[in-house]
């Protein structure tokens, strides 16, 4: 606990550290991937390049500093971060060497400002903050391995069955190689994967495609150009390939209710809402399903959710959205998702509204359903890399 002289500081230096965090950020995580080598594949090399991740860790040191006079509200903004943790097997071991090298970041960036009471000052609010963590996180872990299936640390899969969902999106069916139950989890959560690629641990984060069966996990891969982990899975995982799975996290789930449900999708970004569906309409709720893609040879899962649209006529609307057609393509609708076209679908402002797919689409539907006065608690959105704001 800081002392009240500590918190004087804290609050004092506070604007100072703000208005620098992302410079703090960014020469944080190349000086721990010089000092600690071993830990820089928990990392995607690519939201390191892009600045997506420095941001994101800016973000969630300022809200916790903002916040951190109420608990509730504190875990509530770190819920995602938790989540992510859960999924790469964040250790309580690990926060010391993201503390040394936060602190030391702080330093170099600040220079002579940051004092010897200001530095230990800081230091206690990180300890705070990474205590908080360690709690939250032992907390997942015990739930999850106590759960029928479950399991603590990576557990080891193999590759049961691949599928080609479109000219992009492959479907892999994963099963555990000791033939065990696999524990459910939430639709709409991702799975944390462990892979070995010329013979270094890479993790990344996948949604989970399907509903849970306790046997078996799938997840469904775009390949991104330049993706090493993507171009890997299509090209070297074949059935029998064998990978490590972290446990299930993340927090685009159902909430609980009555009331209808509009999953608006972009590309890829389909991948969690086909658990959600089935979810919803397990549940007798209405389902609104708008998917958008860039033509016919890109939609993947086209026939599992016509085979829910037979199977749930009353409840279940699909609606697709093809930016350019082709010849042969027969979409409901072409071009772009707009106001008037979610107004056409949207089934009541009070609807829960569901977006995932590129961060572009996403801001741009947010904007339009804010538009429509559906209230921003009814609108939940993912994004796949370092979370950050939809107006980013």
């Amino acid at each position: 606990m800081l002392t009240p002289q500590q918190e004087e500081l804290v609050a004092a230096t506070a604007p100072v550290v703000a208005e620098n965090l992302e410079a703090i950020t960014a020469r944080f995580y190349p000086l721990m991937f010089e000092r600690y080598p071993e830990v820089k594949a928990l990392f995607n090399a690519a939201h390191q390049a892009s600045g997506g991740q420095p941001r994101a860790l800016a973000g969630a040191v300022l809200r916790y500093v903002q916040l951190r006079g109420d608990r509730e509200q504190v875990k509530a903004s770190l819920s995602l971060v938790v989540g992510k943790h859960i999924s790469l097997g964040i250790r309580p071991d690990q926060y010391p060497i993201v503390g040394e090298c936060l602190m030391a970041a702080i330093g170099e960036v600040l220079g002579d400002a940051v004092t010897p009471e200001i530095a230990a000052a800081w230091q206690g609010v990180y300890e705070e903050l990474a205590g908080l963590l360690i709690e939250l996180e032992a907390e997942a872990y015990h739930e999850f391995a106590s759960r029928p299936g479950g399991w603590q640390g990576a557990r080891a899969f193999r590759v049961a069955e691949t599928r080609d969902e479109s000219a992009e999106i492959r479907s892999f069916v994963l099963a555990p190689e000791d033939g065990g139950q696999v524990a459910d989890f939430r639709p709409g959560q991702f799975i944390g994967v462990k892979l070995t690629i010329d013979g270094e641990p890479v993790y990344r984060h996948y949604s989970l495609s399907a509903p849970p069966n306790g046997r078996t996990y799938r997840l469904s891969i775009k390949r991104e150009p330049g993706g090493r982990v993507s171009q890997h899975f299509h090209e070297a995982m074949s059935e029998g390939a064998r990978l490590e799975l972290l446990p299930p996290s993340g927090d685009l789930t159902l909430e609980t209710g009555a009331e209808p449900v509009m999953l608006i999708s972009g590309g890829v970004g389909q991948t969690p809402m086909l658990s959600l569906a089935a979810e919803a309409l397990s549940q007798g709720r209405q389902v609104t399903y708008l998917h958008a893609a860039r033509d016919g040879s890109v939609h993947a899962f086209a026939d599992e959710v016509a085979a829910l649209e037979a199977r749930y006529p009353q409840q279940f609307k699909a609606v697709t959205l093809y930016e350019a057609p082709r010849e042969n393509d027969t979409p409901d609708h072409a071009g772009f998702v707009d106001r008037a076209l979610l107004a056409r679908y949207l089934p009541g402002s009070q609807a829960l509204c569901y977006i995932v797919g590129p961060q572009g689409f996403m801001s741009h539907v947010n904007a339009e359903l804010a538009a429509l006065e559906v209230p921003e608690a009814k609108r939940r959105f993912e994004t796949f890399g370092p979370t950050q704001p939809l107006a980013a």
